[in-house]
This record gives C-alpha cells, sequence and structure tokens, in this order.
C-alpha cells in the first residue's frame, strides 16, 4: 500500500472525523464564550464595580513615543496588560463549568442508559406467561 493511500485510510477513519469536528466546534464554542464574557459578563461587573474596566489595565513599562500629532507611535512602548488576563482566566473558568457540566450530563445519561434493565430471555417470558395462565 502507498504512502498516499495508507494516509488518506488514516484521514478518513470515523475517530479522524470527529476529532476534527470536534475540534472546529470547540473553536466556535470559544468564540461564544469570549464573546459572552466581553459583551456580558464583564460590562456587568464593571457596572457593579464602580466601572472597573478589567480589559484596559496594565502596568506600563516604558512610555512610548509619542508623533507630533501626540499619537503614540505603534510598538514603542512596553506594557503588562494584566487586565486582558483575567478577562483570558474568567472566559477560561466559564469554558471549563460549561464543558464540565455537558460532560457530567453525558455521563448520567450512559449510566441511566446501561441501568435499563436487559430485555427478558426467550425463556424467561415463556416461564412469565405460564405464570400468568396459572394465575387464571
Amino acid at each position: 500500500m502507498g504512502m498516499i493511500s495508507e494516509f488518506k485510510e488514516f484521514a478518513m477513519q470515523g475517530n479522524m472525523m470527529d476529532m476534527a469536528v470536534g475540534i472546529i466546534m470547540g473553536g466556535a464554542f470559544g468564540t461564544v464564550i469570549k464573546s459572552l464574557i466581553e459583551d456580558v459578563i464583564m460590562p456587568v461587573i464593571g457596572h457593579f464595580s464602580g466601572g472597573l474596566d478589567f480589559s484596559a489595565k496594565k502596568i506600563t513599562l516604558t512610555k512610548p513615543t509619542l508623533d507630533a500629532a501626540g499619537k503614540a507611535i505603534d510598538g514603542t512602548g512596553a506594557a503588562i496588560s494584566y487586565g486582558s488576563f483575567i478577562n483570558a482566566m474568567i472566559a477560561f473558568l466559564i469554558l471549563a463549568w460549561v464543558l464540565f457540566m455537558i460532560i457530567k450530563g453525558m455521563n448520567k445519561a450512559k449510566k441511566a442508559e446501561a441501568e435499563a434493565p436487559p430485555e427478558p430471555t426467550p425463556s424467561e417470558t415463556l416461564l412469565a406467561e405460564i405464570r400468568d395462565a396459572l394465575k387464571k
């Protein structure tokens, strides 16, 4: 078997395709969570904290060079943007919590499915019919 056909067989396996779909869905889910953090949760936190905006929080290490108009020239200043890090950590915690709840629900559904009583065997069905006939 040639290397190309071997790779094609590997890439078209069900697990590989499932993983690709999962990665794409995970990326989209991450975008939704990021929007939830930046557009819904952080404004509420900012409102209740007196207008605090985490994304603007930073520690300036060196001041940026200004041009004649007073605008900062890109790439000339250095700062530690810890507010962006706080936003990223909040997004991570929410994403981790949501995934935990999804997996917990899936595991509960699998457990309930596994605990369903098995179908009676033909001999058990026959014995039940005999028992019911004797009761009459």
